[in-house]
């Protein structure tokens, strides 16, 4: 360890308290939380993890690393997929802790708004929403470990999208921490305020490259007065589409999820969690359907009014020909059933073996000749080459991964194959006018990717903006954007 990491270590104990400062110094201090990312797909090496209490001590923190031009991680709950928030091998990184700034600082029922720290974490925030009588609506499958603040730095997405939004649209103001260590105060909570460049939106999305976000003020809506979820079989792709065009037209705003699933994803569920009973897909592939759908009908009149909505809809699909079965949940458990179902299609995978993910985004109305492209091209390339496809239809979101051939060796699969997968997946996007990061960010793992699919003059805007708010590149270096 060079002086300069000693004395920046005793400056940091004297800013937050020796206990929030962790070392490898300490034999008995393990750092592998901090250290590995989700996916276990990388792992670092941290000078030290810093845990900083409030926004005051974050400030000072950020100072004191900006002294001895050491860079800094910011890191939430560390549950995202693109290794973004986990230091690099050098152990010369200081990884922030955003997860000790938890409280909730205020609910404004009047103004719609809740104002809450960094830390706090996905699903006590919704909570704590309910509590006061109303719905905070992000809503991802790591919601019970991910931090808000991860969420506004990756604009998250999540299954109501369609309805509600990202990340992005469900906050009104921040509280960002520049890489200079002063403060911005921007938690107004207003809705209007056209006072010139909206800092907030840089900093959404940023990853933790341009600022450390500290607090956030969010928007809020009516609980509503009924929510119903069915469970449709389709015969293609392209009758998902439809589908999802009636749902606009039967539930308009009251369509809160549509989300669409591949039989093969829906066979690994029901492989490795048959206690999940998986509906129409036990038996033969030959027998069960291409995809499922799943629709959620939030609606704010009542749960007959809903139903009702939800009888024509089905009732059109099927006269129609999109849908061969449905269900229709009968209660609140039936509904967290089936959605249960859905977010285990990544934990069934993974029982699988190792994978190749991929987090895309394709307009709606092109994902069935894209799908029907890209499965051809990857058949024909690697014979034998299974498609996990499924995501949120709704918004265009699809989480194309690709597992070994059935009996294959699964992480030789990995190591060799996962460029030219990625190429031949990220050719394809280009080719639809997609994007090749929906909803889970760029990290390093998709970074040097991004001078291929990205505009170059948007790309050159952003190293510009990165030079502007950052130019000794201490935020989070090597993120988005490749030196």
């Amino acid at each position: 360890m060079t002086p300069v990491h000693t004395e920046l270590l005793a400056q940091l104990r004297r800013i937050v308290g020796a206990p929030n400062v962790l070392t490898h110094e300490d034999p008995a201090t393990d750092l592998s939380a901090w250290e590995h990312d989700w996916r276990k797909r990388a792992q670092g090496v941290a000078l030290a993890v810093v845990r900083p209490g409030n926004t005051t001590e974050v400030a000072a923190v950020v100072k004191a690393c900006a002294g001895a031009a050491v860079s800094i991680v910011p890191q939430g709950g560390n549950t995202g997929l693109v290794v973004g928030s986990v230091p690099d091998a050098s152990g010369s990184q200081v990884v922030l802790s955003l997860m000790r700034m938890n409280a909730v600082r205020d609910v404004d029922a009047a103004n719609l708004t809740m104002t809450v720290e960094a830390g706090c974490v996905l699903q006590t925030l919704q909570d704590v929403a309910e509590q006061a009588g109303f719905l905070f609506p992000l809503s991802l499958a790591a919601e019970g470990s991910c931090s808000i603040g991860g969420n506004l730095a990756t604009n998250a997405g999540g299954t109501q999208v369609v309805r509600y939004g990202n990340a992005r649209d469900l906050c009104l103001g921040l509280e960002v921490v520049t890489a200079q260590g002063e403060t911005w105060h921007g938690l107004s909570g207003l809705r209007k305020d056209n006072t010139g460049y909206d800092l907030r939106d840089l900093f959404i999305g940023s990853e933790g490259t341009l600022g450390i976000i500290t607090a956030a003020t969010l928007k809020l809506y009516p609980l509503p007065a009924a929510r119903l979820t069915a469970w449709a079989a389709m015969p293609t792709l392209d009758a998902a589409v439809a589908l999802l065009g009636l749902a606009h037209q039967h539930l308009g705003a009251g369509l809160t999820g549509f989300e669409v699933m591949g039989q093969f994803a829906l066979s690994l569920v029901d492989k490795h969690m048959p206690q999940l009973r998986v509906p129409f897909i036990a038996g033969t592939a030959a027998s069960a359907p291409a995809y499922c759908v799943l629709v959620e009908n939030s609606d704010s009149e009542s749960e007959q009014h809903a139903r009702a909505q939800f009888e024509r809809l089905l009732e059109t699909a099927f006269e129609q020909g999109l849908v061969s079965d449905a269900v229709v949940a009968e209660s609140l458990a039936q509904a967290r059933a089936l959605w249960h179902i859905r977010e285990s299609i990544p934990l069934a995978q993974a029982e699988e073996g190792l994978n190749i993910k991929h987090d895309i985004s394709i307009p709606v109305s092109r994902i069935p000749a894209f799908c029907a492209e890209t499965d051809a091209l990857l058949q024909r390339e690697i014979p034998g080459v299974r498609l996990v496809n499924f995501g949120h239809l709704g918004d265009g979101n699809l989480h194309y991964n690709v597992q070994a051939p059935d009996g294959g060796d699964a992480r030789a699969f990995l190591a060799g194959q996962e460029a030219r997968v990625n190429t031949l997946v990220f050719d394809a996007v280009a080719r639809y006018h997609g994007s090749i990061s929906a909803e889970h960010g760029v990290g390093s793992l998709k970074a040097d990717h991004l001078p291929h699919y990205k505009d170059p003059v948007a790309l050159g805007l952003m190293r510009s903006v990165k030079l502007a708010l950052d130019p000794s590149n201490l935020m989070n270096p090597g993120r988005i954007l490749t030196p």
